[in-house]
């Protein structure tokens, strides 16, 4: 792909984007392309894809064309545009934190279902490897009762989750702490959610492009079997006077046995694991 894509109709900016970013091993390169176009121009998608003769900008087109090389070195487009949709909140995304995901939206859904059971929906949430702070704003915008603290051991990380929390308009009910599996913060707590890193050592060289030279690696790799930072979570919960009411942990696909053994041998006695919409094992869910 050129330098700077040349000013000229949208339509075609639009092609040379896919095809540069297909080429590139894109699987979604026209939603890519588009979702670019819109950022660098100020249009929405409807409008580009009804009127493909508009004229770009010289402006626009020369931040498209920028947009465009990012993408085609495989930078995620969350990380481009600098924010990143999570059930009805817009997340601010860097490279210090992981790219919320639709099957980490399964952990928000315990906790409403579980505030949907309590009278008052006065939950305590503890959101634990809180990253950009998705799941724990997520649970304070949609359960008006909740009041959550979000840990992390990563800096930078509780740096964005912060910043979020603040122009979410929700930080006086999300409170942000550096904390980490070991230590939990002081409950108690009527859940406790969890996406915590679980890809093993193995499997890291086999990851996308996107992810493997982009997003933060240690909020992905756990250790040699992917299991390590869950382990010590429910080795912490087991030894706790109170014992959150429920627990919600986010899985790899192959670890569902794995984890729900150990769930139980901290004990908890109700245990079941909840797929995600690719019918992949995807949380373990504990009361």
């Amino acid at each position: 792909m050129s330098s700077a894509i040349a000013p000229g109709a949208a339509g075609d900016a639009l092609q040379a984007a896919t095809d540069a970013i297909a080429a590139a091993g894109s699987d979604t390169a026209r939603l890519d392309a588009e979702l670019l176009l819109c950022e660098a121009t100020g249009w929405d998608r409807s409008q580009i894809l009804a009127e493909p003769d508009l004229r770009l900008p010289v402006g626009a087109s020369r931040e498209f064309g920028a947009m465009v090389r990012r993408r085609v070195r495989r930078e995620p487009v969350a990380y481009i545009l600098g924010r990143k949709a999570f059930r009805r909140v817009e997340l601010l995304v860097d490279r210090r934190v992981l790219i919320p995901r639709p099957e980490t939206e399964l952990l928000v859904e315990v906790a409403v279902e579980l505030a949907g059971r309590t009278d008052d929906r006065a939950l305590r949430v503890l959101d634990v490897g809180t990253g950009s702070g998705a799941v724990g704003l997520a649970v304070a915008d949609e359960i008006s009762g909740a009041s959550v603290v979000a840990i992390d051991t990563s800096q930078g990380a509780l740096g964005v989750a912060q910043a979020n929390a603040d122009r979410l308009g929700l930080s006086d009910r999300v409170e942000v702490v550096s904390a980490g599996v070991a230590s939990l913060p002081e409950g108690p707590f009527h859940l406790v959610l969890a996406n915590l890193p679980y890809v093993s050592e193995a499997e890291w060289a086999g990851l996308e492009p996107e992810i493997r030279e982009y997003e933060p690696r240690e909020a992905l790799v756990a250790g040699s079997t992917g299991l390590e930072a869950i382990e010590s979570l429910l080795a912490t919960v087991a030894v706790l006077e109170q014992r959150p009411r429920a627990l919600a942990l986010e899985i790899g696909a192959e670890q569902a046995a794995a984890v729900e053994r150990l769930t139980r041998d901290s004990g908890y006695t109700e245990v079941v694991i909840r797929q995600d919409l690719a019918g992949l094992d995807r949380l373990v869910v504990a009361r």
